[in-house]
């Protein structure tokens, strides 16, 4: 890393490889960012994965324990809850179909949208393939299984509109 693509912080036991990191980004220990982009005046916790293809906007607060896959991107001034996972495989599984370790080519990667201003409570889980519109608000402990509208609050499992 260079010294413009460093963190703003020092924090002990942080894996940051092939990161691009725009200014006052903060990053806590444990996280480990690894070929994503992260957007300026963002702050990643501690324990938090964010992987090789994905994407944070700017302002954005990504809580401790989050998991961030391939194929997720996410907008600007979005808050994303502690312990929130995303999921890009619709059909996970360890072998293909004749029984060896799954490699790239044995599954399709569903790449996911968070849009700006939105906002994801603690312990949710969103499946591969959605959109979550501006502004939208992801209830705790939900599970997102199709596109949440822009400005709209979804809760429970399956995730439907409150109220």
């Amino acid at each position: 890393m260079s010294e413009a693509n460093v963190p703003q912080n020092q924090a002990p036991y942080r894996q940051l490889h092939d990161v691009s990191l725009d200014d006052g980004v903060i990053v806590q220990a444990f996280a480990n960012l690894y070929g994503c982009r992260i957007g300026a005046q963002t702050r990643v916790g501690t324990f938090v994965e964010i992987q090789a293809g994905a994407s944070v906007g700017a302002a954005c607060k990504i809580q401790s324990h989050t998991f961030i896959c391939e194929g997720v991107t996410i907008g600007d001034r979005v808050f994303v809850g502690h312990g929130v996972t995303f999921v890009n495989d619709k059909y996970p599984r360890s072998t293909n179909e004749t029984g060896m370790l799954q490699t790239a080519d044995d599954w399709e990667l569903l790449p996911t949208l968070i849009e700006d201003d939105a906002s994801i409570g603690s312990g949710a889980t969103i499946l591969g393939g959605l959109r979550v519109g501006r502004g939208a608000v992801i209830g705790a402990g939900a599970v997102v299984t199709r596109d949440v509208p822009a400005e709209v609050v979804v809760v429970g499992n399956p995730a439907k509109p409150s109220g």
